[in-house]
């Protein structure tokens, strides 16, 4: 009983841990479907259009039935912020506290770990033991286009942290995570639709037979952009952009470690001491944002004792007030 106890605590704390981990192990398995399926052939941009399509099918009844009593009205005003939003200044750094200074601190100790894993390779790490499975993909020519592909790259890390900014707004107004992660996949395969429409003029791109083409789509819509959205859009709400973003590294070791340990790819160096810089920058960050929960429950219940305060003061100018005039006029 005590042990249920205690994982029942556990669980409560560390929720939002748990969930967001979870949902970094989905993009890792999602890279590798991907990119098993673009060599063997499948296009990108109809690729997200229907896996987006698959997310808000899947998403709808749940969303419909679930939320159907609590989730605000959809205005046009909250349509467009849904479709475009981009605000800044989401996260309070003190940098007179200690715990401030670890949140920076770790940022950037994560951010360099992620460098060192990109840039720098090191020696190689031998691998003693063969692959548990073999991708056979078609011959392509990689390294195309390395600065039209890094260009691209930057791009995406842009608009993907403003829109963890333009959830946690959005959030504000529109409290429903499953109705919301509806329409951002539905909006999503809509313009994905659009532009898949006007750069890809033959007809046999979307086509899917029943090949890895096919689960690349299902898994990716169901478990990645259904799934894990609901679940970043959770957290969002309940820790903040920052607190949800700042675990995306780990999706960079896990990607590593997979590729060596399943795939059979090379390992170096450069990975193995970036992959432990990262874990210690996040440990850094964590334990700066861990404070922010303290402080925010102590400002609420300030809070909540001023009013209770304000309720219940006595109202000592109307004790104090002057009688009437017809009372004096009638004293003897």
């Amino acid at each position: 009983m005590a042990m249920n106890v205690r994982l029942g605590v556990f669980f409560t704390r560390f929720k939002p841990h748990i969930l967001v981990i979870f949902a970094q192990v989905g993009y890792t398995f999602m890279y590798f479907f991907t990119d098993a399926s673009f060599k063997h052939g499948m296009n990108p941009h109809v690729h997200i259009t229907y896996r987006q399509i698959v997310a808000s099918v899947g998403m709808f009844p749940l969303a419909y039935f679930f939320e159907r009593k609590t989730r605000p009205r959809m205005t046009v005003t909250l349509f467009l912020e849904i479709f475009v939003l981009s605000l800044l200044g989401m996260e309070i750094v003190d940098l007179k506290n200690p715990r401030g200074i670890a949140k920076v601190v770790g940022t950037l100790v994560s951010l360099g770990g992620v460098m060192i894993m990109t840039f720098y390779k090191g020696p190689i790490i031998r691998n003693l033991w063969h692959p548990f499975i073999h991708i056979q993909h078609k011959a392509s020519n990689l390294h195309e286009n390395w600065l039209k592909g890094s260009l691209l790259t930057v791009s995406s890390c842009i608009s993907w942290a403003l829109s963890y900014i333009m959830q946690a707004f959005t959030l504000k107004r529109y409290p429903a995570q499953l109705s919301l992660s509806t329409w951002m996949n539905l909006v999503g395969a809509a313009q994905s639709g659009v532009f898949a429409v006007l750069t890809q003029h033959k007809p046999g791109v979307w086509s899917v037979g029943l090949n890895i083409d096919l689960w690349c789509i299902i898994y990716s819509g169901i478990v990645c952009s259904a799934l894990t959205v609901y679940i970043q859009l959770w957290c969002t709400e309940e820790k903040g952009p920052v607190f949800v973003t700042m675990f995306d590294p780990l999706c960079t070791v896990l990607v590593a470690a997979l590729a060596y340990f399943v795939f059979g790819q090379k390992l170096y160096m450069g990975s193995i001491v970036g992959g432990g810089i990262v874990i210690m920058g996040l440990y850094m960050l964590l334990w700066g944002k861990e404070h922010d929960k303290f402080e925010l429950q102590n400002k609420s219940q300030l809070e909540s004792d001023s009013v209770h305060e304000t309720f219940n003061q006595p109202d000592l100018q109307i004790s104090a007030s002057p009688p009437p005039n017809h009372v004096l006029q009638h004293q003897p």
